[in-house]
């Protein structure tokens, strides 16, 4: 008596399983949460707040938490809970713009500096090296102390500032992949070096890309509320974490904690929920 065979179960794609992983991924799950709450805040946070962001009161300025403003009042009578949501909106639009520039640009320049290598590099590779040597935080406030400062200029700044970090990363990952079989065989059919950096190399250098985007959304967005903070990103009347921090931290002295500590903590809980889900992301794809 003859048996059927049997035929094997088709194999799952590897990134079915990899975002099956993810969603098994505490550190990855904690983080998302984190980041679609202030998501949400940017989005309709004006809509749901109780008070109005930008009304002053000045017969009401620095009240402690209440059961009307639940986070108190600032010096002008401004509710600080209505503030800390509505203040996502700025930092959760110029930190991700800025995350993009830097990425779509590192990643052109990485790959042309790793593929074709030689004098390319050697020019290159030496002015990556020389702009990294120099902190972020000095070369954007030069800049913008030189152009002036608005939302976009942020966003270019910082964007050209994190080009020559993610140039590097996408460097040394095509550096292993430009000998391999796949490229040489491209080489052979005559394809030109654009279509073999971009349609046969970048595919195969994604992941260390994703990983470096969500790390430097991160730094982004500390390094928005730092430039707000120090007067050269974004300006008033916003009600940006970073802005409220420079005008309020001097009334800590005076007892009125509440007007520094929840803008504070608004940017460390967004920075650890960008993190997490890195850490989740590389986590994964490093398996």
């Amino acid at each position: 008596m003859s048996t059927a065979a049997v035929a094997p179960a088709p194999r799952k794609a590897p990134r079915f399983e990899r975002s099956k992983a993810l969603l098994r991924s505490p550190t990855f799950v904690v983080g998302v949460l984190i980041l679609l709450f202030w998501v949400a805040c940017a989005l309709i946070g004006h809509w749901v707040v109780p008070q109005d962001p930008y009304a002053s009161d000045p017969l009401n300025s620095l009240t402690p938490p209440d059961a009307t403003h639940w986070f108190g009042t600032d010096q002008l009578g401004r509710d600080v809970f209505a503030r800390v949501i509505v203040g996502a909106r700025d930092i959760l639009t110029i930190a991700p713009l800025a995350t993009l520039l830097g990425t779509l640009a590192g990643t052109a320049v990485g790959l042309i500096v790793g593929y074709f290598d030689g004098w390319v590099d050697n020019v290159i590779g030496r002015l990556i090296d020389a702009v990294l040597a120099l902190p972020l935080v000095i070369v954007a406030l030069l800049a913008l102390a030189a152009v002036g400062a608005s939302n976009v200029t942020v966003i270019l700044v910082i964007g050209i500032t994190f080009t020559p970090i993610t140039a590097r990363t996408v460097r040394a990952a095509v550096f292993a992949e430009r000998n391999l079989d796949y490229v040489l065989a491209a080489q052979l059919r005559g394809e030109n070096a654009f279509y073999i950096m971009f349609a046969e190399i970048l595919p195969n250098v994604l992941q260390p890309i994703i990983v470096e985007a969500t790390v430097r959304l991160g730094y982004a967005i500390f390094a928005v509320a730092t430039l707000s903070f120090l007067g050269f990103g974004i300006q008033p009347p916003s009600a940006d974490w970073g802005l409220a921090l420079s005008e309020c931290y001097t009334l800590m002295a005076g007892g009125a904690w509440w007007t520094v500590v929840f803008d504070a903590a608004a940017i460390a809980s967004l920075v650890v929920g960008v993190n997490l889900v890195a850490d989740g992301i590389q986590g994964v794809l490093e398996r």
